[in-house]
């Protein structure tokens, strides 16, 4: 479906999606931001002096709840909410007027996190005053725990015999919820944009004109099985689905803080990472087979190097100053906590470093025991080749590589760290994995740092979190809004599953499918619900104006990777060059996709910061997305997009000569696969007659930087 006149905005204003009600849930990334980087600061460099449990409290000022955080003491608010310069809070920390903590500044990064924290609204899920909290004597309640949903085993639907075909189960439980609610779903959407869609969504590229006409004349039955094994078996699958991935694992080339020319902060061969994840994703290498390389492939293979480079997955995390001072490795297991405990099980157990957790039963016993498998860990600049010279521990003395791996270290359990404090030691913790998540007590790991134990806790099929985490995030990628909204948060504060059912079901029918994930996609892409057209309708848009209900195809913006890439397809100058080392994307004359564009923690480059690339620091649940003036400049100036439309612009005028009405055919027919209405021609020939020289290529520029070209339908 088109929609006219969308073309003709001020050289297009990029639009919201078309939802009123914003689908993505940011209110419990905020609580995790606080949990993660605020509350672990302010208890151990704040609450000695300014908590119910100080000797004395100092100044009136008492921070270990919501409420008294606000009031701030004798000397006014500490934290105004979206106010940096009225919160007290952060100028002490600042040491602009008072002095907190006493004994020195904290690090920039720390009151960059507290400026952010105040900026969004200081969201502060602590109890108020005179409330009951959860105390240490009290301890979780692990089996009352693992009654709740995310920690029982998923099960298949209670469906009819009949119904053995997962595209039909995904349909029967989606239809079971519209009819309990009255809702009418939308009919098949037409074929050419069926095949936009599942050209998008399978490979991240448009499809050409060619394959439209040949797919809306093919009257087999097949047709659209055909296009869909077609589309899965393309090189360019792996290259589309790679970046989710790369975004759940905090793909980067370099670290945040790098100085100089210091090379041990640059991973030069941080791409042979990359291309081991298209590949696998183009193999359909099994989903449990593809964590466990990631995470022990110098374990599972012992010799072996073809699947070393799968280790990048923690090799390439972020690294920090002052190596091996306790509180930097603290900090380092830490995000590798999270990484693998939001990035595969959906649970933010990073928030137990200092304190059990606030509403999971997560304990603080927990967050050391994984910790400890990477206290047991060391990055390792692994040689490609024995030829190349070594230093003392075996790591290659030239980054330019090797290969950016892990390997065991000395085997270590760690002890708690009272309130996250590195000096203040606890019992120690037997390296393991999160108690609740298997009958019994917690499971311990014995054999090396434990990262093949922790590997197979992971893929277990009893695991009640790995299937349905994975089924969750391809399922966003489609709909725009996961099963569960919250993808990398499926403990207390998350949202509850919007079909709970289905989750399950298709949760289980990958494990039982060999954890393939093609075999997802051929289940989501032959459903009803997938085919469905994305038009609002008043009737159902009244009772499910979100469309949590899956009554329509959610209208999609493409991702800064798809735009481009879309921009180089129509123009006719992908470079279909795969795998291989990074580009500049804001290069013109870089042809290949955008894929294999440097991703930097120090400076991201500015197309991908413009249009919301996450930030590579960390583990990244989801993009957001949002509509700025600096976007629009950009789709008017920037060298990218002025380039590629002269490209295109040229190749019609040297086909059709001056011949008016041909050109603008030939544009249409290029970017949006479709021939123009009669007041969509009129409009392009009245702006082309009066517009010189320039005209075609102003009006190429327009139609690249269109709603149409940037919206999936």
């Amino acid at each position: 479906m088109h929609r006219p006149f969308l073309l003709w905005l001020p050289l297009c204003c990029l639009c919201a999606a078309d939802d009123p009600v914003a689908e993505k849930s940011a209110g419990s990334e905020d609580v995790e931001f606080f949990e993660a980087k605020i509350r672990p600061v302010l208890i151990r460099h704040c609450y000695e002096c300014h908590s119910a449990d100080a000797e004395k409290l100092q100044g009136g000022l008492q921070l270990d709840f919501a409420d008294s955080t606000r009031a701030g003491g004798d000397s006014g608010a500490a934290v105004v909410p979206k106010n940096l310069t009225d919160s007290l809070l952060l100028s002490a920390l600042k040491h602009e007027s008072f002095e907190m903590p006493p004994d020195r500044r904290l690090s920039d990064s720390v009151i960059a996190d507290f400026e952010h924290w105040i900026s969004n609204g200081a969201v502060d899920p602590r109890e108020n005053v005179g409330t009951v909290v959860h105390s240490a004597a009290d301890g979780i309640d692990i089996e009352a725990g693992r009654n709740f949903w995310a920690f029982q085993p998923p099960q298949p639907a209670k469906l009819p015999d009949s119904v053995t075909n997962y595209s039909r189960r995904i349909d029967a439980l989606v239809e079971q919820q519209l009819v309990e609610r009255g809702i009418r779903p939308n009919g098949t959407v037409d074929r050419v944009t069926l095949l936009q869609r599942l050209s998008f969504d399978l490979i991240g590229l448009p499809p050409t004109r060619e394959e439209v006409e040949a797919f809306t004349a093919d009257a087999a039955p097949n047709a659209f099985e055909t296009q869909v094994e077609r589309l899965l078996s393309s090189p360019q699958y792996g290259e589309r689905w790679t970046r989710l991935w790369l975004d759940v694992v905090r793909y980067a080339e370099d670290q945040a803080h790098i100085v100089g020319s210091n090379k041990s902060l640059f991973y030069p061969n941080a791409y042979r990472y990359r291309d081991w994840v298209i590949n696998a994703f183009n193999k359909d290498l099994p989903y449990d087979r593809f964590l466990d390389l990631q995470i022990a492939a110098d374990v599972i293979e012992e010799g072996s190097a073809e699947n070393l480079v799968a280790l990048g997955f923690i090799g390439l995390g972020p690294k920090y100053y002052r190596r091996n001072d306790p509180e930097v490795m603290a900090d380092e297991w830490e995000d590798r906590v999270d990484v693998v405990s939001r990035g595969l099980q959906g649970l933010t157990v990073a928030c137990a470093r200092c304190h059990d957790h606030k509403y999971d039963p997560i304990s603080t016993e927990d967050y050391y025991a994984l910790a400890g498998v990477f206290a047991g860990t060391e990055m390792h600049n692994r040689p490609l080749s024995n030829d190349v010279e070594k230093d003392k521990s075996g790591n290659s003395k030239s980054p330019d590589k090797s290969l950016h791996v892990v390997r065991d270290a000395k085997p270590q359990d760690l002890a708690v760290m009272i309130r996250g404090d590195v000096n203040n030691k606890g019992d120690v913790v037997p390296r393991g994995f999160l108690q609740v998540m298997y009958p019994g007590p917690r499971r311990s790991f014995s054999n090396g740092s434990g990262r093949l134990e922790l590997a197979q806790a992971i893929t277990d099929p009893a695991n009640p979190l790995t299937a349905r985490v994975i089924v969750n995030r391809i399922w966003q990628q489609y709909f725009g809004r996961g099963l569960v909204a919250t993808p990398s948060n499926f403990g207390q504060l998350g949202e509850r599953p919007s079909h709970p059912e289905l989750l399950d079901d298709l949760a289980v029918g990958f494990m039982n499918n060999g954890w393939s994930v093609k075999w997802l996609h051929r289940q989501i892409v032959h459903s009803a619900t997938y085919q469905r057209s994305s038009e609002r309708t008043a009737a159902a848009a009244e009772i499910d104006p979100v469309n949590i209900r899956l009554w329509r195809m959610p209208r999609r913006r493409l991702s800064v990777e798809g735009w481009r890439d879309a921009v180089l397809t129509v123009t006719g100058q992908l470079a279909n060059q795969t795998g291989g080392p990074s580009i500049k994307p804001d290069d013109p004359t870089e042809l290949r996709r955008t894929i294999y564009a440097e991703v930097s923690r120090f400076e991201l480059s500015p197309i991908l910061s413009l249009f919301d690339f996450p930030d590579p620091n960390a583990h990244s649940a989801g993009r957001m997305e949002t509509n700025t003036p600096l976007q629009k400049l950009f789709l008017m100036n920037s060298a990218f997009i002025t380039a590629h439309s002269k490209v295109l612009a040229a190749e019609i005028v040297s086909a059709v000569a001056s011949d008016v009405e041909q050109s603008v055919k030939k544009v249409f027919h290029r970017v949006f696969q479709r021939a123009p209405d009669e007041e969509e021609l009129s409009a392009a020939r009245n702006f082309l007659v009066g517009a010189g020289n320039s005209g075609l290529e102003q009006f190429v520029q327009a139609m690249l930087a269109s709603n149409e070209f940037w919206f999936v339908d």
